[in-house]
């Protein structure tokens, strides 16, 4: 009888170590897959970079420069400007004591371009020491470089101050090489001057050939800055026609904390606009597509977001 009970006993010990052994295997399996998914979520993450920023950016005399750095506090990525970096002459003095204090705590992540107000200092010779390598050759103020799966291109559309934009102007040339060399399938340019704008500065018509370059070569957004205030076009061919299949896309963001521009003209071929908001142009920059967002400054409620494949 005590023998019977202890084989029964022994055949109930190992039923439960048994039991035991199978739950922590599957505890473990899921362990593992969350890890797996977790790890897959991280490499797609790590794969769609961001750029961030505005144009028309920072001065001593207004606060707002501020509060679109406090959106940029937010959001990791690379930091784009859009040109006219520190008002009002882009001196040594304007980018120490107007610029630094806000939008220089991401100096070491911006890639900046530009503006006509840079050049209010001989040659932009302030903005190129501030920023170093970042502006690349003082001479050209032009460049470009890789974000992910993106080529991005930094066009100085100051034209008159390096020679003109023109065919055989030393920027087309560069560029259309350039382009030729990065045959990626999504590319992205930004600048200060728009070629298309319906707000107080008007078309920036020399910029033309530059877009028909980017337009040969498949580029597919143009942001800008330059007037104060949002707009976004509708995918464009280099005469303002709406081009769905090859068309590029124009963001104008100059909301970075310059005073804002109210509209001048209709809004032809617009998606989008809005001059009461200051803020910033999010790009989330996937493989083969893009996603866009304006985030608009504290106690305003305007924004703009989508979505859009490269050509």
């Amino acid at each position: 009888m005590l023998r019977r009970i202890i084989i029964i006993v022994i055949i109930l010990v190992l039923i439960v170590a048994v039991y035991f052994l199978i739950i922590g295997q599957n505890k473990q399996a899921t362990s593992n897959n969350e890890s797996q998914t977790q790890e897959k979520q991280t490499n797609v993450s790590a794969t769609d970079p961001v750029l961030v920023g505005t144009g028309d950016i920072t001065s001593c005399s207004s606060t707002h420069d501020e509060e679109t750095a406090k959106l940029i506090e937010n959001i990791p990525g690379t930091v784009f400007t859009a040109g006219d970096n520190a008002y009002p002459n882009g001196s040594t003095e304007d980018f120490n004591n107007c610029y630094s204090p806000s939008w220089g705590q991401f100096k070491d992540r911006t890639m900046p371009a530009l503006g006509n107000h840079d050049y209010n200092t001989k040659g932009a010779a302030a903005y190129f020491a501030y920023f170093g390598a970042s502006a690349d050759d003082p001479a050209k103020g032009y460049y470009s470089y890789d974000l992910g799966q993106w080529h991005i291109i930094v066009i100085n559309s100051n034209c008159s101050e390096i020679g003109g934009c023109q065919a055989g102007s030393l920027q087309l040339q560069w560029l259309q090489s350039d382009l030729a060399s990065h045959q990626t399938d999504c590319t992205l340019a930004y600048m200060h001057h728009p070629l298309f704008n319906t707000g107080f500065h008007g078309n920036t018509d020399e910029l033309k050939t530059i877009w028909q370059t980017l337009y040969d070569a498949g580029a597919d957004v143009v942001v800008a800055g330059h007037d104060h205030n949002y707009q976004r076009f509708s995918p464009l061919d280099p005469n303002g026609k709406k081009d769905l299949n090859r068309g590029i896309r124009e963001f104008v963001v100059g909301t970075g904390g310059g005073s804002l521009y109210e509209f001048f003209k209709p809004a032809t071929n617009i998606e989008a606009r809005n001059d009461d908001t200051y803020g910033v142009l999010k790009l989330t920059l996937h493989p083969t597509s893009y996603d866009w967002e304006f985030i608009p400054v504290a106690g305003k409620t305007f924004t703009d977001s989508g979505t859009d494949n490269c050509h």
